[in-house]
């Protein structure tokens, strides 16, 4: 366990360099230029060059870049310069929601799908669970866009249940939720039957059930551990997703996530906010992917040693 514990935080550690390079430099060539944005057509060239300079737009891209690292990795995220506000205070304005809507989103969708995929697994032929599988199969062709505005018509304008977005409170949460959900449970529900079906065609369930052991727990104990790990696994990539921000919804429902804060950022050319945001992102996403991957390598020690 040690091993793979080191080999994760090694990959962690060469990822967010990398990915620091990369989310710089990028950046960097993004047609348009920041300072002009700023003064607009009617800024002389004087106060150009003396804007380029205070934004450090003067100086070499690789020393900016070493700059910027070294600022970044100690705390330091400036200042944005649409906003002209501290970074930090953006972020921990816009990143909250975001995280919230991705815990719950994954969260219903996990709730709908693990007992959904189990009971078609168990009951192929059923009715019951070939409407099942023609739900899931319609929900992972519904855009996300469509299924916002549906809601929105059906629980906020003509039932008047809930808010139709905005955010003010637990209940503005819940059309943003569903949307994200649905599509997702379907994908994972048909995950969670390939897996359960596969699992209870293995031997150790045969002799489990050989052995004379109740259903129940040949179900529950000995093949849903194994036949929930795909599973699992798409959810912990659906959630890495998520913490990206989904600008789409986000337009639909009018949250300020942090999907809507890049978009802004990049239009106006704000480098620090991009660049923060962007690493902030990357940082989170690496930092549940390796939480993810030892849960993962605890619940199947087959994991640990490949």
């Amino acid at each position: 366990m040690q091993r793979y514990l080191l080999q994760k935080a090694g990959g962690f550690v060469l990822t967010a360099l990398l990915v620091s390079v990369l989310t710089f430099f990028i950046v960097q060539v993004l047609p348009g230029d920041p300072a002009r944005l700023m003064l607009g057509t009617e800024g002389s060239p004087e106060s150009y060059a003396r804007l380029r300079e205070e934004m450090n737009l003067d100086r070499p891209a690789l020393e900016r870049y070493v700059r910027w690292a070294a600022d970044f990795f100690r705390g330091r995220l400036g200042n944005s310069w649409r906003y002209s506000l501290p970074v930090r205070e953006l972020l921990a304005s816009a990143f909250p929601l975001s995280l919230s809507l991705a815990f719950l989103a994954v969260g219903v969708a996990l709730l709908a799908a693990i007992p959904a995929g189990m009971f078609m697994a168990v009951r192929p032929g059923s009715y019951l669970a070939q409407f099942t599988s023609i739900v899931t199969q319609i929900g992972l062709g519904l855009p996300q866009f469509w299924v916002g505005l549906l809601l929105i018509q059906l629980f906020a304008v003509s039932l008047g249940l809930l808010p139709p977005g905005g955010n003010n409170g637990a209940a503005s949460l819940v059309l943003p939720t569903l949307t994200l959900a649905l599509p997702r449970a379907a994908i994972l529900s048909r995950f969670m039957r390939v897996g359960m079906a596969s699992a209870l065609q293995t031997d150790y369930v045969r002799t489990a059930r050989a052995k004379g052991l109740p259903q129940s727990t040949v179900f529950f104990k000995h093949a849903l551990r194994n036949g929930s790990l795909a599973v699992l696994t798409v959810a912990g990539l659906q959630f890495s997703q998520l913490l990206a921000g989904t600008i789409v919804v986000e337009q639909v429902f009018g949250l300020p996530g942090v999907g809507q804060l890049l978009l802004a950022g990049v239009f106006q050319r704000d480098l620090p906010l991009v660049q923060a945001a962007t690493m902030v992102v990357v940082l989170l996403i690496l930092l549940f992917d390796l939480a993810f991957d030892l849960c993962l390598g605890l619940l199947d020690p087959r994991i640990r040693y490949e």
